[in-house]
């Protein structure tokens, strides 16, 4: 039985390590490290991207926990305060992570449990993409992401990153800037011209999970600061509901963007960062049922179930393996990526426990499943 002091102690030690996407490597040892010496796993290994796969038990039903080790930069000093513990990564996603991976090892059921510590969710998905491509045999999946403790998430939203590129083909020096247009000041009228015809063609609604969302993230231009600037580069993160495909919305933008270069008489050209499609779960599956089942056991209320804007690994996997899926986790996600990020500790402890639940609901369901389909 894992004591409520090991398990604060252990997530204290995560979130000190430091793990801006691609700097995970210290925090999969760790993990590597408890899963030999304390936990009980019998099959520990790092793969190739270093991603921390640990496997428990035999047998169906193969459940995947999955988490991220890492975060957004920028460090935030590890604190207790106020019965929080405050520490870059305490709500995305480190407490989900300890508490699945101690959930874990409390499992006693029939069936092969799958820990997965991934990296660089916050980047480009190489962790999961990993996953998928060696061919993760699984039957259900819990991700762990910051959703409250009495809250799933089964649905979030795809991702389009574009890499914009704006080109005035002229330049000029800084005292005689009417001899020759800017691309900064041009770049924004692209971009505003961009974000008005995109969100009229797609959100004819005011609920933010069903509309596409713009943003523009990302600028940079000029060669020195008296030369006005020829060539701007921008980068723009598109969100986009359940019910439309990325390719879609990336159609109608080179349609745009092609129109926009006409009338503004500039040269745009583009590259495409990331192409996520959204996911949604059924709400009906047994994963759901079992995570549902568990927060009214432990919390004895009905859980509330989510539709978020963001996008995260269970879009990857989810469109790629196609089995009952879900996203659960300790922490508000409105604190994520901030300066004040945080997880209130009976809050992770508590999730614990429902993870734990879960695992044992899930192979209920799962073997019951499987008796009636054989009489």
């Amino acid at each position: 039985m894992i004591s409520s002091a090991y398990a604060i102690e252990l997530l204290k030690k995560a979130l000190e390590i430091y793990t801006p996407s691609r700097s995970e490597a210290q925090l999969a040892n760790l993990i590597k490290e408890k899963c030999l010496d304390d936990l009980g796993f019998e099959k520990v290994s790092i793969d190739s991207v270093g991603n921390v796969i640990a496997t428990k038990g035999s047998g169906s039903p193969r459940i995947l926990l999955c988490g991220h080790m890492d975060t957004v930069p920028g460090q935030i000093p590890v604190r207790v305060e106020s019965g929080y513990l405050f520490g870059r990564g305490a709500s995305d996603a480190k407490a989900p992570l300890i508490a699945m991976l101690l959930a874990c090892s409390e499992f006693k059921q029939s069936g092969t449990i799958i820990f997965a510590g991934v990296v660089d969710e916050e980047g480009n998905a190489t962790g999961i993409k990993e996953l998928v491509k060696n061919k993760l045999s699984v039957d259900y999946a819990i991700f762990g992401e910051p959703s409250g403790i009495d809250k799933i998430t089964i649905s979030y939203k795809g991702r389009l990153a574009l890499r914009l590129t704006c080109d005035v083909l002229d330049s000029a020096h800084a005292s005689a800037p009417w001899l020759s247009r800017n691309s900064i000041e041009e770049v924004y009228e692209v971009w505003k011209l961009l974000s008005n015809e995109i969100s009229s063609k797609y959100n004819k609604t005011d609920k933010k999970s069903e509309s596409v969302s713009l943003s523009l993230t990302e600028i940079s231009g000029g060669s020195s600061h008296n030369v006005t600037p020829q060539k701007c580069k921008i980068t723009i993160d598109i969100r986009v509901p359940n019910g439309v495909k990325c390719q879609d919305v990336l159609d109608a933008l080179d349609n745009s963007i092609k129109n926009i270069s006409e009338l503004r008489k500039v040269k745009i050209t583009y590259r495409i960062e990331d192409m996520t499609e959204p996911f949604e779960a059924d709400h009906s599956s047994p994963i759901v049922r079992a995570l549902s089942l568990s927060i009214l056991d432990i919390g004895k209320v009905r859980p509330v179930l989510l539709r978020k804007t963001g996008t995260g690994d269970m879009n990857v996997l989810g469109n790629s393996l196609k089995i009952p899926m879900v996203t659960y986790g300790p922490g508000e996600p409105h604190v994520s990526h901030s300066k004040d990020e945080r997880v209130e500790i009976q809050s992770y402890l508590t999730s614990i426990e429902i993870y734990n639940r879960a695992l044992f609901h899930t192979s209920r369901l799962h073997h019951n499943k499987r008796d009636l389909s054989t009489k």
